[in-house]
């Protein structure tokens, strides 16, 4: 049934069916309005030109839970810039069609539910998804074209980025190519299979097709398919002036013997070869993946620097920022963390009071826990956060300067000009990694790095971390990764996923077991 026996619509009628008064209500009437007028915008961009494309909204209703929630469809093989509200279906929650439109005569077409319908409700039920878009734009189509072989289109480092849900500007956004088949409704499955294997994504195209984009309600679905238009037009204008849009900097495609590397991903880094010293030839990996206490950065600036200042600075930074969202959501994390430790018994942990007691007394207790944190090394979210928003204000106020050893710039662009794309996989937050490159004592490093991982993908101590990474950069095989690390338990566990690893040693970093089995290096510029 659409709507079950036990919820109320309309003030309180109990409804076993849909009644026609339903139906007919103001906000299915504003639903079908809102998609003609769509359709017609989106004829006007190129998206639905042809009779091709399509878009679903789900009627909201606050009163009837939203996976129940009645389903808008427009029909197919109509001129979408002249549909009419009349023109639309009205589908269960479960798919199932319960109006359809009246026929129209000569020489209209008998009405028939969009061919999308299938795909359009795998983003429905395996998303909660609140509308769903189809687009022909040209854009979509062309940017699939470009390397037949690749089965991702990455980007970063682009402004619009930002309007896609749950990325930044210096995010990497990756979306997902299916292969376009004879009939839209074979698409179902491969669709299915994206949308589960990209967690993260709210798109997937569909090659020498289109897209498909979901979001919560039909202002993301638009607001994100308007973005992502303006990414693949921006691509193909990169690529048309020889520039790499997947490369933070977008600078030159790369051609390495003879081989261009469109992406970033495929030609160029599959031609790059280094000798080593038994003149043996080994390919370059795809990607490189890098720590950065004790690899990329002295240990000592970290426990040295970093650690104290946020230490020194929580209470003051707390006390300052309190009524700001972005420390309340901390502040949010820290009790969250607070009760999990006090029920484990984590000694040292204090008890956080209720906003009730006052700030102050809230901020001395944040602080007795944060300082135990720190003191332990502790490697958690809500500590990480925290440390990241009390260093960009260090970093802002030009108190803290980034340190990288010498050999890392030379390095990072000697990688940068073969194509290979490298990451940073540190138990520092996201944003920390961000400023420690963006302000380093060489200046801003952050256009040789592609992505940032902090340990919202897992612990560094953990296999599935890596496991993790390696879906997320879209690689055919984990040895195509090198990870970088001083530390032997992260290079277990990385090599346990599958990826290449070495150790880093560098001045103050610990010891290593003895007959570890893992390939040593001094400097980068050995890799």
């Amino acid at each position: 049934m659409a709507v079950p026996t036990e919820v109320e619509v309309n003030g309180g009628l109990k409804m076993g069916s849909i009644s026609q008064a339903y139906l007919e209500n103001q906000a299915v009437k504003e639903t079908k309005s809102l998609i003609s007028e769509l359709c017609r915008q989106f004829y006007n961009l190129g998206w639905v030109s042809g009779t091709g494309g399509s878009i679903t909204i789900k009627v909201h209703d606050c009163s009837i839970p939203k996976p129940q929630q009645l389903i808008l469809m427009s029909p197919s093989g109509v001129q979408k810039e002249r549909m009419e509200p009349e023109d639309m279906y009205i589908l269960s929650g479960d798919g199932s069609i319960i109006s359809s439109p009246s026929p129209k005569p000569y020489p209209h077409k008998p009405p028939k539910c969009s061919d999308c319908a299938p795909l359009f409700m795998k983003a429905y039920h395996m998303r909660d998804a609140g509308a769903v878009i189809h687009s022909h734009g040209i854009e979509s189509c062309l940017v699939t074209m470009i390397n037949p072989l690749t089965k991702e289109f990455r980007i970063t480092h682009m402004e619009m980025i930002k309007g896609i849900k749950g990325h930044g500007y210096y995010d990497e956004l990756v979306i997902p190519i299916i292969e376009n088949t004879a009939y839209e409704n074979e698409l179902t499955d491969s669709l299915a299979k994206a949308i589960e294997a990209y967690p993260k994504t709210t798109a997937v195209l569909v090659r020498n097709h289109g897209i498909y984009v979901w979001g919560d309600s039909w202002i993301s679905a638009k607001t994100q398919a308007e973005c992502y238009h303006y990414l693949f037009d921006a691509a193909i204008k990169l690529h048309q002036m020889g520039l790499d849009w997947s490369a933070p900097d977008h600078g030159p495609i790369q051609s390495v013997n003879g081989a261009s590397g469109v992406n970033g991903r495929i030609n160029a880094c599959k031609k790059a070869r280094t000798v080593d010293s038994n003149h043996k030839i080994e390919p370059f990996p795809r990607c490189i993946v890098l720590d950065i206490e004790g690899t990329t950065t002295p240990i000592s600036f970290v426990t040295d620097i970093l650690f104290p200042y946020a230490r020194n600075n929580v209470g003051r930074h707390l006390s300052a920022t309190y009524a700001s969202a972005e420390t309340q959501d901390d502040i949010k994390l820290l009790r969250s963390q607070v009760q999990d430790d006090l029920k484990q018994g984590v000694i040292g942990t204090v008890p956080i009071p209720s906003e009730d007691a006052g700030k102050e007394e809230v901020i001395a207790a944040l602080v007795a826990n944060v300082e135990g944190m720190i003191k332990a090394d502790r490697k958690i979210t809500a500590l990480k956060q925290l440390q990241g928003h009390i260093w960009k204000t260090g970093f802002e106020n030009k108190d803290l300067e980034g340190v990288v050893f010498d050999d890392v710039p030379e390095a990072l662009e000697k990688w940068h000009a073969l194509g290979v794309k490298v990451y940073i996989y540190s138990s520092g937050s996201r944003l920390a990694q961000r400023l420690l490159f963006g302000n380093s004592n060489f200046g801003d490093l952050r256009k040789y790095l592609s992505g940032y991982f902090d340990t919202a993908v897992g612990n560094k101590r953990e296999t599935h971390s890596y496991v993790e990474i390696t879906e997320s950069l879209g690689v055919d095989k984990p040895s195509e990764i090198l990870f970088v690390t001083d530390v032997y338990q992260e290079a277990t566990a990385a090599k346990a996923a599958g990826l290449e690893v070495v150790i880093s040693v560098r001045p103050g970093n610990g010891p290593l077991p003895e007959n570890h089995g893992f390939k040593i290096i001094n400097s980068f510029l050995e890799i």
